[in-house]
């Protein structure tokens, strides 16, 4: 995978402002805010950075949250984990592996099979219904 590399200026024009707090400077949208959190059509939901394919929507969930939820990424290599202590907690982070963008965090209260709930902010994301 062929890793996308921007400088905060080209990000900053690429990006809304809130696009660029949360993909950029790893912010957080408000529950029950964003253009996904209650989607129920199918389709693929890439990164709003760079186009990467993500999540499908046959593994999205409702989790009461108020965030688009998601039990699995489509290819385990399109997201990587990171250690996120800021504000008191323990989380653990999910960003895009093509192009490092902040996409929320996953934990481990989540459906079978895998258990887990990647809780996203939608303004991460782009959603590609099929045609």
């Amino acid at each position: 995978m062929e890793k996308v590399e921007k400088t905060d200026a080209e990000w900053r024009a690429e990006l809304s402002p809130e696009e660029y707090d949360v993909l950029r400077k790893k912010g957080t949208e408000r529950a029950f805010t964003g253009a996904y959190w209650d989607n129920k059509d199918d389709g693929v939901y890439r990164c709003r950075g760079c186009g990467a394919e993500l999540f499908s929507s046959d593994t999205k969930f409702d989790s009461g949250t108020g965030w688009p939820s998601f039990f699995d990424p489509m290819d385990s290599d399109a997201v990587e984990t990171r250690s996120d202590n800021s504000f008191f907690m323990r989380r653990t982070e999910v960003v895009c592996r093509r192009c490092g963008g902040h996409l929320g965090h996953v934990f481990d209260d989540g459906p079978e099979p895998t258990g887990l709930r990647y809780c996203l902010n939608s303004c991460s994301l782009d959603f590609d219904r099929p045609e």
